[in-house]
């Protein structure tokens, strides 16, 4: 099972997430670092199982410019059904 780790007390940016998604992934260059891109490879790219570790998630009210993936890498989840796991740390 592939094992991504977030730490949201150092990843406080959209690219600087973009750029830990993208080395973690394996999507390396060709990654597009926005939203379409981190969708199309969290659902059609990415070897599932997949598990993402997520430290120091903000609370919702705090996440500022990561709402927007936070929330997508939520619907992936659903979208996935099982085969993509948001771990909380």
């Amino acid at each position: 099972m592939l094992e991504m780790h977030f730490d949201f007390s150092i990843l406080n940016s959209r690219m600087a997430f973009y750029r830990s998604f993208a080395e973690q992934s394996g999507a390396g260059e060709h990654f597009g670092a926005n939203l379409d891109a981190l969708w199309d490879v969290l659902t059609g790219e990415l070897a599932l199982p997949a598990r993402l570790w997520l430290y120091h998630l903000p609370p919702r009210a705090e996440r500022g410019e990561l709402a927007a993936i936070i929330a997508l890498l939520e619907e992936a989840a659903c979208e996935l059904d099982g085969e993509l796991i948001l771990q909380p740390a």
